[in-house]
């Protein structure tokens, strides 16, 4: 009787307001080679050092991973040695590109070498020498002029081309997150663009068929990820998120960052619990002495849901919509917009995306993964979940080195924690 195989598969999400490590076990059944997911270690710290997507003080970053790296591999019990990472900061930019090629075997048959080479041509582009080169998606194949094919090996045929989507970085950025994942004593799998892994994880492959937007709301960035015919588009980060929200409500009441925080997940709390029991008659007056806020007695909710959060909500959305606009993409997603990331629980932000785009909306949470879900099932983890997902389709259907099972600071934590404990000893 054969046996599962089973391999380990890592993300690490780093955000503007949370750091998010996810160990996953991906078991492949030899009868039917389908992959099943469990997550085994999850963990979300809070994020320092870095701003808007990018990293600012690499110490910071770097010690923020190394404590949610440490809290995942204590749930697992595996120590990880590489993983896959997310980018994202408005640094990222995308373009599309076309290749073609002669088909080297005319009399033959399309070969993974010809489609090698004609995505290699169509990644010929010139690049500054701040730009990095971080993906190159196909999105279409054309032989011999037949439009709309996924993939051409196989099929006979002269000339070969295809249609791609680049999606570049600043080479700055880029080299920082290396050096910090580096630091923490992990080897980098892949840097994987935000939107695309969030995308694993949130969409389906009807609404990437049909074509659709994500829109990931982080805390410092808004993520933009566009599908046509099931390909990726469209790509593009705004420097604004829900710390934006945030700082709103702060100014807005005079209150602390910390009671703003408070009080807008409060208000989410409350519009679910509202939306659930379905109660028209709960009180517009919002009591913020029982969050422990003493700045501001009493506040009425329409007051922060319509007159601070939705016209920052309205922006975000707007923003969105023009950016389609100018790609000439808004008539192109009837699957609609799907929203994501830990703002997309932000009171009415489902209503202020139907105004502002005019399309179908709806929240999306991770899916195709089980084990421990009970957290991460929420749209604060597409992103890392996304990560995994992409992680366990890219890599080879044979296992990785086995894990023995033991518990292991890496090696820059335990010698910073070293190195801390020996100043404090010092006079």
């Amino acid at each position: 009787m054969k046996t599962a195989k089973n391999k380990i598969v890592a993300g690490i999400e780093l955000g503007s307001s949370k750091v998010a490590t996810i160990i996953a076990q991906v078991t492949l059944d030899s009868v039917s080679l389908e992959k099943n997911i469990n997550l085994i270690g999850v963990s979300a710290t809070e994020s320092k050092g870095v701003k808007k997507g990018q990293i600012v003080d690499i110490e910071e970053a770097v010690e923020s991973m190394i404590t949610s790296v440490e809290s995942a591999e204590r749930m697992a019990g595996y120590n990880l040695d590489n993983a896959y990472i997310s980018l994202g900061g408005a640094h990222v930019s995308s373009q599309n590109s076309h290749g073609v090629v002669a088909v080297s075997n005319p009399e033959g048959e399309i070969s993974f070498e010809d489609v090698d080479r004609v995505v290699e041509a169509a990644s010929a582009i010139s690049l500054p020498s701040s730009r990095e080169l971080i993906h190159v998606l196909p999105r279409e194949f054309i032989v011999d002029g037949e439009t709309g094919v996924k993939d051409p090996v196989g099929m006979s045929g002269v000339r070969l081309e295809v249609q791609t989507h680049l999606i570049t970085a600043s080479n700055a950025a880029v080299k920082n997150i290396r050096k910090a994942v580096n630091e923490v004593g992990i080897a980098a799998n892949e840097l994987v663009y935000s939107g695309l892994a969030a995308s694993e994880a949130a969409l389906t492959k009807t609404e990437k068929e049909l074509g659709c937007v994500l829109v990931d709301i982080g805390g410092g960035t808004t993520t933009i990820a566009a599908f046509i015919d099931g390909a990726l588009s469209y790509s593009s980060v705004f420097p604004i998120g829900a710390k934006n929200v945030t700082n709103d409500l702060a100014i807005g009441l005079r209150v602390s960052l910390e009671s703003a925080e408070k009080i807008k997940l409060a208000l989410s709390d409350d519009d679910k619990k509202s939306k659930k029991t379905k109660d028209t008659q709960i009180s517009d007056e919002f009591d913020l002495q029982s969050l422990g806020i003493d700045e501001v007695k009493k506040v009425s909710k329409k007051t922060l849901t319509e007159g601070i959060i939705r016209p920052r909500l309205n922006e975000i959305f707007s923003m969105v919509k023009l950016a389609l606009d100018r790609e000439n993409l808004a008539a192109r997603i009837p699957a609609g917009v799907i929203i994501t990331g830990g703002g997309a629980e932000t009171v009415g932000a489902n209503e202020s995306a139907k105004r502002m785009m005019l399309l179908p909306v709806r929240i999306g949470k991770p899916r195709n993964v089980g084990g421990l879900i009970d957290d991460v099932i929420n749209p604060a983890y597409a992103t890392p979940v996304g990560l995994v997902l992409y992680g366990a389709n890219r890599e080879s259907t044979e296992p990785l080195t086995t894990f023995s099972k033991r518990f292991k600071l890496p090696a820059k934590g335990f010698a910073g924690k070293l190195i801390e404990t020996i100043k404090d000893l010092l006079p």
